[in-house]
């Protein structure tokens, strides 16, 4: 049986942590450098990381790689999954920044909204659909802060949304990659084969 094909956005961040969860599920895990890549993929994540240097390299080297993301998204529905930075790149507003963004989950983001790296933390949050507490790990973590009404809200605290889903497009302000707990990978396995089934 071939396996389904699931880039990871290599310019930076836990590239090989989402790689070997992709693995783990029995998705064929390929990094990302060079727009010729996204042509043999199905799906693509988009790892944390640092967002303003994901900023300098969108004005640069990146900018042809993210925007033929944008379009494969928008046009060819391909599920793409963000994590940490990576929601905020899928966001279309960041509370008081200008950061380049994809535009395109109909989500606003507040960056390092818990503080710097040493505020880093674990909780247990409950997903929708789970019975079981998820342990998220947050660094330097973004919060969702509002959702258009298309978004359908999987995982919340108080004040803020942890993971998030719009069609074909999926956000955690958390890392699942740094955990030994394959849910939220395996949430996104189950939607790139129910687009893949839609798709024909």
């Amino acid at each position: 049986m071939v396996k389904i094909k699931v880039g990871v956005l290599a310019l930076q961040g836990d590239v090989a942590e989402h790689a070997s969860m992709l693995s783990k599920i029995d998705l064929e895990p390929v990094p990302i450098k060079y727009i010729h890549e996204l042509e043999g993929i199905e799906a693509l994540i988009i790892p944390g990381g640092e967002s303003t240097t994901i900023n300098r390299l969108a004005d640069f080297a990146a900018a042809e790689l993210l925007d033929r993301i944008k379009e494969k998204a928008l046009k060819e529905r391909m599920p793409v999954y963000g994590t940490c930075m990576g929601s905020i790149m899928l966001a279309k507003s960041v509370e008081g920044s200008d950061q380049k963004t994809l535009c395109l989950m109909d989500i606003t983001v507040r960056r390092n909204a818990y503080g710097p790296q040493k505020a880093s933390f674990e909780a247990d949050i409950a997903i929708r659909g789970e019975a079981l507490p998820y342990p998220a790990v947050f660094i330097r973590a973004p919060q969702i802060i509002s959702a258009g009404k298309d978004v359908e809200i999987l995982a919340r605290g108080e004040n803020e949304i942890f993971m998030a889903r719009q069609k074909n497009l999926l956000a955690t302000t958390f890392h699942p990659e740094l955990t030994e707990d394959t849910r939220v990978h395996e949430f996104f396995k189950g939607m790139i084969e129910e687009i893949l089934v839609k798709e024909g």
